[in-house]
C-alpha cells in the first residue's frame, strides 16, 4: 500500500538561467498560496486567455489564499487572468485528505474535477469512503456551483491519477487499485460504485466509465501478479481508449508481455466498451517509469517517463547520467517509430509534455539535488523547472530552466491561448521577484513565450461551447471595469440581464427551447454580440 502522504511533492524556483540563441522568454512569473503548504497537480487553460490551477492545500485564509479549508487536505482551484492575477479561487474538501490530482473542461462549459479522498461523509464530502482511499470525482457548472459528486473505490486503496471526457459526454476515470469484489456481490450492478473484480496481485490498473451525470456505466480491473500503477487515460479518434502506466509484474493476469527490468512502461489499447485490443512493454534493465502518454495529431501514441535504464530490452538510446527522460513514439499498433533520452542531472523527473500544432513537444520536469561531501549544492539547473523543446522527431531544439536556491518541482506544462507556454508547479524556494515567505509550499506558475510561435489575435466576443445545452461561456477579448449582458431570442424579446465584471460571462440556457439566441456584452468600453445555439441534449 502506498500511505498518502508520500503522493505529497513539491518544490519550486526563480532565477532564469536563458542563452541568448533561444527563441523563447520569461513573460512573467507569479506565486500562489497561504502560510502552510499548497501542492499542484494539474492546471487547464481557459478560452479566455487565461488558465486554471488544480491541486491540494492545508492553508487556511492567508496568504493571497482567501478562503478557509475544510479539514486536512483539501481541493483547491485557482482561476486566473492572462497576466496571472485572480479571477476567482474555490475550496472543496472532507474531514480528511483530498488530493485533487486532475481537472478538465467538460462539453457543457463547466468542469471536471478527479482526485484521491479519505475523507468521512461531512462537509462537502457527500458519501463517505468504502476503504482506505477512494477516487473522489466532482462535477461543476460553468460558474463554479456543484452539479454532482461520486466516490468510488473498493475496501483497499484507490489512487486515481487521471480522467478524460468521452465524446458521449460521460467520463474514464483511471487509477490504481489494491480492492477486491465486495463479498457477496455478482457484478457491478449492485454496487455500481464498488470493485466488482478482485485485484489480480498488488496495484492494477483500474478504469471506471461514467455517463453524464456520474452514473457508472461499466468498469474494468487490468493487472498482473506485483505493482501496476495506471497514471494516464485518453479517449482515442477510433472511439477506443488508450491507457499508460509502469509496471512490475511478470507475464501473469491480464500481461501477456514479460518484464524487462526493475519496471517497466506499460501500455494498453481497449475499444469503445473496453475490450483489450493490444498491450505493449517498453523498457530495459533498471527503472522506467510513465508519467505522460497522448494520441498525437498524427494519430500516432507519444509517451514519455524517467528511465533508468541503459541500452537493454526494447530501449535502443543511452542514459548519458543516471536517470534521464526518456519518450517514445509509438504507432497506432504499438509499434516504435523513434525513441529519446535528455539528460539534466544525475536524477531527473519528467512530468508533463505538451503538443503543438506543428507536431514539436515541450518536455517539463526537474532534477533531484545532488550532494557534495556533507553539504548539498545544486548547480544550475538542478532543483529548478526545465522545459525541453523538441521537433516532431525528438530532436532538441532549446531548453530553458527556471529556479531557485529553494526545492522546485515543475508539475504540469500547458500550452496557452495565446501560444505561450504555462510551466505550474510547486516551490518552497523563494526570490526577491516572488512573493517570499507566503508559506512552506506554495503554487509556482511561470509564463514562457515562444518568439518563433504566432500569437493568437483575440476576438472582442465568443462564446464556448457553441452550439450549447445548459450552460455557455461568454469571452469577452479586452478589459472593462463594468457593464451588462443581455440575452435575447430572434424575435428580439429580452430574456435575460445581468451586470457582468469578469471577461468570462456564464450564460444559463436552461429552460429554454432549441433554437437560436443573441448575448449582448455592453460594457463602458464597447458594445458588441454573439449568436448563440441551443441544442438538443442527446446525453
Amino acid at each position: 500500500m502506498i500511505p498518502i502522504r508520500f503522493l505529497l511533492i513539491a518544490g519550486l524556483a526563480i532565477l532564469f538561467h536563458a542563452i541568448p540563441s533561444y527563441a523563447q522568454k520569461i513573460e512573467w512569473e507569479k506565486s500562489y498560496g497561504g502560510k502552510h503548504s499548497d501542492y499542484l497537480f494539474d492546471a487547464i487553460p481557459t478560452a479566455d486567455y487565461g488558465f486554471l490551477l488544480a491541486g491540494s492545500s492545508v492553508s487556511k485564509k492567508t496568504g493571497n489564499k482567501m478562503e478557509e479549508g475544510s479539514g486536512g487536505l483539501d481541493y483547491f482551484l485557482w482561476k486566473m487572468d492572462e497576466k496571472g492575477e485572480l479571477d476567482w479561487q474555490k475550496s472543496i474538501g472532507g474531514s480528511g485528505a483530498d488530493l485533487l490530482q486532475g481537472i478538465r473542461h467538460t462539453k457543457d462549459g463547466g468542469f471536471i474535477l478527479a482526485g484521491t479522498s479519505d475523507s468521512a461523509l461531512g462537509l462537502h464530502k457527500k458519501d463517505s469512503c468504502r476503504g482506505r482511499e477512494d477516487f473522489w470525482i466532482i462535477k461543476l457548472n460553468a460558474k463554479g456551483n456543484e452539479e454532482w459528486q461520486r466516490t468510488i473505490g473498493g475496501t483497499g486503496q484507490e489512487l486515481l491519477q487521471s480522467i478524460w471526457p468521452t465524446s458521449d459526454g460521460g467520463y474514464l476515470i483511471g487509477g490504481s487499485s489494491s480492492s477486491n469484489r465486495r463479498a457477496g456481490l455478482e457484478g457491478a450492478k449492485e454496487d455500481v460504485f464498488g470493485k466488482n473484480e478482485d485485484s489480480r496481485g498488488g496495484q492494477d490498473y483500474w478504469i471506471v466509465k461514467l455517463d453524464s451525470k456520474g452514473h457508472a456505466e461499466w468498469q474494468k480491473t487490468i493487472g498482473g501478479l506485483y505493482a501496476d500503477h495506471l497514471r494516464r487515460v485518453q479517449q482515442t479518434l477510433d472511439g477506443g481508449y488508450i491507457l499508460g502506466g509502469s509496471s512490475n509484474s511478470p507475464m501473469s493476469g491480464d500481461k501477456s508481455e514479460k518484464c524487462y527490468g526493475e519496471s517497466d512502461y506499460w501500455v494498453v489499447k481497449l475499444d469503445k466498451d473496453g475490450v483489450l485490443e493490444w498491450q505493449k512493454v517498453y523498457g530495459g534493465s533498471g527503472d522506467d517509469q510513465l508519467y505522460s502518454l497522448f494520441q498525437s495529431q498524427d494519430g500516432n501514441y507519444i509517451m514519455g517517463g524517467n528511465s533508468a535504464s541503459g541500452t537493454t530490452g526494447n530501449k535502443n538510446v543511452s542514459n548519458k547520467n543516471g536517470m534521464d527522460f526518456w519518450v517514445v513514439k509509438i504507432d497506432s499498433s504499438g509499434e516504435i517509430i523513434w525513441q529519446e533520452t535528455y539528460d539534466i542531472g544525475k536524477v531527473d523527473f519528467f512530468t508533463s509534455m505538451v503538443e503543438d500544432r506543428d507536431g514539436s513537444l515541450l518536455l517539463g520536469g526537474y532534477a533531484q539535488s545532488e550532494t557534495v561531501g556533507t553539504r548539498r549544492k545544486d548547480k544550475e539547473g538542478i532543483n529548478d523547472y526545465v522545459a525541453i523543446k523538441t521537433n516532431d522527431r525528438g530532436e532538441e531544439l532549446w531548453r530553458e530552466t527556471v529556479g531557485s536556491g529553494g526545492e522546485d518541482m515543475l508539475r504540469s506544462i500547458i500550452t496557452v491561448r495565446d501560444g505561450g507556454y504555462l510551466l505550474a508547479g510547486s516551490s518552497k524556494g523563494s526570490s526577491r521577484d516572488r512573493y517570499s515567505g507566503i508559506g512552506r509550499n506554495d503554487f509556482w506558475v511561470v509564463k514562457l513565450k515562444d518568439n518563433k510561435k504566432k500569437k493568437e489575435e483575440k476576438k472582442p466576443i465568443e462564446a464556448f461551447p457553441n452550439p450549447a445545452q445548459q450552460f455557455t461561456n461568454v469571452v469577452v477579448g479586452y478589459d472593462f471595469e463594468k457593464g451588462t449582458a443581455t440575452l435575447f431570442d430572434l424575435a428580439g424579446r429580452q430574456l435575460q440581464q445581468f451586470d457582468i465584471t469578469d471577461r468570462t460571462v456564464p450564460v444559463d440556457l436552461g429552460g429554454l427551447p432549441v433554437g437560436i439566441y443573441i448575448v449582448e456584452i455592453r460594457t463602458n468600453v464597447q458594445n458588441d454580440a454573439v449568436k448563440i445555439i441551443k441544442a438538443v441534449n442527446r446525453n
